[in-house]
């Protein structure tokens, strides 16, 4: 056995031994009930695009604490031979991040898919954050809240995307049975989110997902988790609160709900979503049909390898249904 597979296997055979909160269940029912609860207030109105026969649209939908939250819905060519309503991927941007162009998903587009891209408030470059917090921060924004589980910034993105997923989900050019949900990054943690909380969702691609393990994470990580890190060696009598908060949206926890087929990919040199968060994670999803993509010499990025694998699963899980 080589170096390689050594640390490969002691990954696969990492268990942490996390604590799920108690009322778990009861606080997510309550957050799905907090997004669908009220008039869902969204404008759609068509965007410039240079790409020929795409349609495309900018949709803005009001989210958590009255943040208007920007999208971008674009629409196959018409010269295709391809009618709706189509299968759509719903595309999450990784943290510090904005929302995608029509330009940056074509080769989406010439497969004939809709994308529904979206912005995590106060991150891209039209979505602010009226949020507001009761107390200090770090430096970025997932500190914002981070004391009160019911008002917190992680739960104000999910109250966001679960309306923009019910926008989506009820527009006459979409095959709501075809949605899928992917990203990287922080991208690829919300997609994973949005696939256990819907179970409509028909696919899941999270690339070096964050948001798993994430005790783990604001102890080791270099990335959006040492705000975490920061924010409680400033105040280290509130580690236990945080702690708290952030076990509300680990995705170990939600691991267990995700039934559709997955692809996900680490790098074993990543230092921001490390594989000791990862592993875990893809290990307890209980899809019959799921891959992780292993990545021996890659640090924090996804590979051109893992898109053009992703080209693949997306006209396999969705495309061809």
């Amino acid at each position: 056995m080589n170096a390689i597979e050594k640390r490969i296997l002691e990954l696969q055979q990492y268990q942490p031994q996390l604590d799920k909160p108690e009322h778990f269940d009861a606080y997510w029912e309550q957050v799905k009930q907090e997004a669908r609860s009220g008039e869902l207030k969204a404008e759609r109105k068509p965007a410039e695009t240079y790409m020929k026969g795409v349609t495309t649209y900018e949709v803005i939908i009001e989210g958590y604490a009255g943040t208007s939250i920007h999208t971008t819905l674009s629409l196959p060519s018409e010269q295709q031979q391809i009618t709706a309503p189509y299968p759509c991927l719903m595309q999450l941007p990784g943290y510090t991040c904005e929302r995608s162009n029509s330009y940056q998903h074509a080769h989406w587009l010439l497969m004939g898919a809709a994308v529904f891209s979206v912005d995590v408030r106060g991150q891209g470059k039209d979505t602010g954050n009226q949020l507001g917090s009761s107390h200090g921060m770090a430096r970025g924004w997932i500190t914002e809240g981070l004391l009160d589980v019911d008002r917190c910034y992680y739960k104000a993105v999910a109250v966001d995307l679960l309306r923009a997923l019910a926008w989506l989900k009820a527009q006459p050019e979409i095959d709501a049975s075809r949605i899928g949900v992917m990203g990287a990054s922080q991208g690829g943690g919300l997609a994973s989110l949005m696939a256990a909380l819907d179970d409509s969702i028909a696919m899941l691609i999270a690339d070096i997902p964050n948001m798993c393990h994430m005790d783990f994470g604001i102890m080791h990580s270099t990335g959006s988790l040492s705000e975490i890190a920061e924010f409680c060696r400033k105040m280290p009598e509130k580690l236990p609160a945080v702690l708290t908060t952030l076990s509300y949206f680990d995705l170990i926890h939600f691991a267990d709900r995700i039934h559709k087929p997955v692809l996900m990919s680490v790098g074993l040199k990543d230092t921001v979503c490390m594989p000791e968060q990862i592993f875990p994670f893809f290990q307890a999803i209980r899809s019959e049909h799921k891959q992780l993509e292993i990545y021996p010499f890659s640090g924090h990025v996804v590979e051109l390898a893992q898109q053009q694998k992703a080209i693949q699963f997306v006209h396999e899980t969705l495309l061809r249904i």
